[in-house]
């Protein structure tokens, strides 16, 4: 469903939620108070204009009140990204998102209204870590302490086996979700469904019985 979104900050992270935004369909409003930047973004993004993040009355003249979502891309300077996020919520924004330096930063956004509070730098590192342990994922989703999701080229050493044959039947409780061929993703693929080079396999488990399953693969045991 087509959404009015609008991004606030349009740094690295800011301008990067707002062009996927604008790629996925829906209509995005850029504000930045940079002039370089926002001359910058003007052809990729629906709109985009020059205003300071802390002007209220500058957001409701833009009609935020009657969008659906903000994104705040803010955290070189707290303050302004604090009051950025109250700013919204006053105007009656629906669902607000907001990046945050650390924790403290984090609970205090909670607190003056953000709907969902995003920490781009420590998820990254995180997922750079739960992936360390072997070189066929590629990414790692951190779903709750201890349980990840990982994207993963299938290893040559099961390329040729069947999903039974190479996942179902490890001593490892690791679980396939998804294969990825091409352009065509099956949920749940069949036991029976052999395994090929350059497949990509969506699997979920418990972080150490993930990097003992990768590890078992590649030593054969």
């Amino acid at each position: 469903m087509k959404e009015h979104v609008a991004v606030i900050g349009l740094g690295r992270f800011g301008s990067a939620v707002a062009t996927e935004l604008v790629h996925l369909g829906h209509e995005v409003l850029g504000i930045d108070a940079d002039i370089a930047t926002v001359q910058r973004l003007s052809t990729e993004l629906s709109h985009v204009v020059q205003a300071e993040a802390t002007d209220e009355e500058s957001l409701s003249r833009l009609g935020l009140s009657e969008f659906d979502a903000a994104v705040v891309g803010i955290t070189g300077d707290l303050e302004t990204s604090i009051l950025a996020t109250l700013s919204l919520k006053r105007l009656g924004v629906k669902r607000v998102v907001v990046k945050a330096r650390n924790d403290t930063h984090g609970e205090i956004l909670k607190r003056v209204g953000a709907d969902r509070v995003v920490y781009p730098e420590r998820d990254t590192g995180l997922r750079v870590a739960h992936s360390w342990s072997s070189i066929d994922i590629t990414d790692s989703l951190d779903v709750i302490e201890g349980y990840s999701i990982s994207k993963v080229v299938a290893p040559a050493e099961l390329v040729g086996h069947t999903v039974q044959e190479a996942i179902l039947d490890s001593e490892f409780n690791v679980t396939l979700l998804l294969l990825a061929r091409g352009d065509r993703v099956t949920v749940y693929p069949s036991p029976s469904e052999r395994l090929r080079a350059d497949d990509v396999l969506v699997m979920s488990g418990a972080i150490g019985d993930m990097e003992r399953f990768f590890s078992s693969v590649h030593t054969g045991r």
